[in-house]
């Protein structure tokens, strides 16, 4: 009877000893596209980053009043306006072949050439000059 007890207890243990073992071999894929993984997987971890983020900038400027936008929106429109004259100074029905144009702390020079127009913006407070050449396009018939 022992040894009945003995086979049925190593019996078992005998069955897992004679099962090969298989297993496939485990391989690391990163999951951030900064280090290797899937690049389709930045902006959900970016959205988690953001949803995560608490962070405030205590120098940011959050004063979007009534007053302010009213004021920026103003601004543009005068820029644009001012903006539409220059154009029609050069471009409009009766061109000027120069000219200076003084607003805000900025000067714009503009001189019509043969094939270009030039523009120079400067600043009067640094002294800073961008330049832009506009070409003219020639109607040919």
């Amino acid at each position: 009877m022992k040894s009945r007890a003995r086979l049925a207890a190593c019996l078992p243990l005998a069955i897992f000893i004679a099962v090969p073992a298989a297993a496939q071999d485990m391989v690391y894929q990163p999951i951030d596209p900064s280090f290797g993984g899937n690049p389709f997987n930045s902006a959900h971890l970016l959205g988690i980053a953001n949803a995560q983020n608490d962070y405030k900038d205590p120098n940011a400027r959050s004063t979007n009043s009534q007053a302010d936008i009213f004021a920026r929106q103003l601004q543009s429109r005068l820029l644009s306006a001012l903006s539409s004259q220059i154009v029609d100074a050069i471009f409009g029905d009766n061109p000027q072949q120069s000219g200076t144009i003084s607003f805000g702390g900025q000067t714009i020079d503009f001189s019509r050439g043969l094939e270009d127009v030039t523009l120079n913006i400067t600043n009067d407070e640094t002294g800073e000059v961008t330049t832009i050449v506009i070409p003219t396009f020639i109607e040919v018939n």
